[in-house]
């Protein structure tokens, strides 16, 4: 330690604390002196986010709560959950599917993921009526039409609908429709007159439009969330008819069959499904536009059922690679796989590998697009349908069927005793090695190269190729006269029509090099 210089350390300690301590005194005490009083409190001039109270107010009177009783023995699975939406189960979508895990009608009790709406069961008992479902609803006019989606009452015997204030009335089932998930509901109440609302515009309904949800999120009655119309035209596996809004409006389970509000109080969307890893509110909801709800509820209230315009052809989408090889000049249509035996489309003379480019004049964009375009039609309505057919574009006259209520997805095939496999067969260049199929019809494909395109677009060995740009074939060597003269007429591409365990579809290849 170096010399102090004959003061203690005790001195210095002292006298520097001391001046320290009058230091800070002398620093703190000017600035709370100088601060004045204020004379008002803070105000902030800025623009103010409009409220939805006055909406909220005028339709909240119109929203209620729709209460299910069955008397139905059980319906469901060991784990005491059942799943039903648009007339499809759970187990129906495809093991990929991204709402395989999640869309389950809106989650369910004590399981993530499990079936919307749907409480525990009482204990099970012969013709004992209990409760099974809870959702939201909403009235359409003023002598008690409610609107629901199927789901929330498919399975009910009794339905009693609550009204905000806490009334409660009686109901019976108008009609139900499956594909779309909508149901109508009418409560018998004389001398009555109910608050209720109108569909909006759907032409007017833009993405980034403010939207308020307002149903029966857990039972809780008249919760109001908002949000922002976030998508149109969403697909969502559930039917043929997905045509869906995409809200990020909280929507939890209990808000099925419940509307979404514009800032007019006109419903732009009935919430029917959401997405989600919990059962619960992740910022992406579904609701069924208002377009589609018009009609249908229209119809189920005229006849309490849905009848719908059928075609009766299996139809895929046209990619890039298959407009190429059909010398389309846009990936635009549906690519027919197979008009069904019988059917009004295969009486019309549609044949397998057209493009069903329009109907009545209106361009069909895609498969989901021309489904809804025949379903809006009634059945005998006979309709115009362009078709591009080997290169060259024709029409025919259809006379729509009426849909079936249960279509499935079964083919009438012949049992023929084959004769042993052939030796296997090389399609240059395409990296498939294949042999003639079972019964001489098509080639069945034995070995794919990895690293080919074919490999790319998912054929696989086992399956069968049975024609090639609408030509069958039976041996390498009918591909390859095919594929000649594709080449010939300036396309880079040919049209494989394959055949698996799954079904008939359409695959484009290249054939530049082989």
């Amino acid at each position: 330690m170096s010399e102090l210089n004959g003061r203690s350390l005790k001195t210095i300690l002292k006298t520097s604390t001391a001046a320290g301590l009058a230091a800070v005194m002398m620093v703190t005490a000017a600035p709370f002196a100088a601060v004045p009083a204020l004379a008002a409190p803070v105000e902030v001039n800025a623009p103010q986010v409009p409220s939805f109270a006055d909406v909220v107010n005028a339709v909240l009177p119109a929203v209620v709560s729709v209460r299910v009783q069955s008397n139905i023995q059980n319906t469901s699975d060991e784990s005491g959950y059942s799943f039903n939406f648009g007339g499809r189960s759970f187990e129906d979508l495809p093991d990929d599917h991204p709402l395989k895990r999640f869309f389950r009608e809106f989650g369910g009790p004590g399981m993530e993921g499990g079936p919307q709406e749907r409480g525990p069961r009482a204990e099970r008992g012969e013709g004992r009526l209990r409760p099974t479902a809870q959702g939201s609803g909403f009235f359409i006019s003023e002598d008690g039409y409610v609107v629901t989606n199927n789901h929330v009452i498919d399975d009910g015997s009794a339905f009693t609908i609550v009204m905000n204030d806490g009334k409660e009335y009686d109901a019976k089932l108008v009609g139900k429709d499956s594909r779309t998930d909508l149901a109508l509901l009418k409560v018998d109440a004389p001398n009555t007159k109910f608050t209720y609302v109108k569909f909006a515009d759907d032409e007017k309904v833009r993405v980034g439009d403010w939207v308020v949800a307002v149903g029966n999120p857990f039972g809780l009655g008249g919760t109001v969330t908002a949000g922002i119309i976030s998508a149109r035209g969403r697909n969502i596996g559930s039917g043929p008819y997905d045509d869906y809004l995409q809200i990020d409006a909280a929507v939890n389970r209990g808000n099925s069959g419940g509307p979404g509000f514009n800032l007019n109080g006109e419903v732009v969307g009935i919430n029917t499904a959401i997405f989600s890893p919990s059962g619960g509110n992740v910022g992406i909801a579904f609701a069924i536009p208002a377009s589609v709800a018009t009609d249908v509820i229209a119809k189920l209230k005229e006849t309490g059922t849905v009848s719908r315009g059928w075609l009766g052809v299996q139809i895929q989408p046209v990619t890039q690679d298959i407009a190429d090889s059909l010398g389309l000049s846009e990936a635009a249509g549906a690519l027919v796989v197979a008009p069904q035996a019988g059917s009004p489309g295969e009486e019309a003379g549609i044949q397998q590998g057209d493009v069903v480019t329009a109907v009545n004049g209106d361009p069909v964009k895609d498969p989901r697009d021309l489904a809804r375009r025949i379903a809006a039609f009634a059945p005998n309505t006979t309709v115009d349908v362009a078709l591009w057919r080997d290169g060259k574009a024709t029409e025919v006259k259809v006379k729509l069927g009426e849909l079936p209520a249960e279509q499935s997805a079964s083919a009438d095939t012949e049992n023929n005793t084959a004769p042993a496999p052939e030796a296997e067969q090389e399609l240059s260049g395409l990296g498939l090695s294949v042999r003639p199929a079972d019964g001489g019809k098509g080639l069945a494909i034995v070995d794919v190269d990895p690293a080919s395109d074919a490999a790319d677009k998912g054929l696989k060995s086992g399956e069968t190729i049975t024609s090639v740009n609408n030509q069958e074939v039976s041996s390498a060597a009918d591909v390859q006269r095919v594929l000649d003269q594709a080449k010939k007429d300036g396309r880079t591409r040919a049209l494989f029509q394959v055949e698996s365990e799954n079904g008939s579809r359409f695959v484009a290849l290249p054939i530049n090099q082989g």
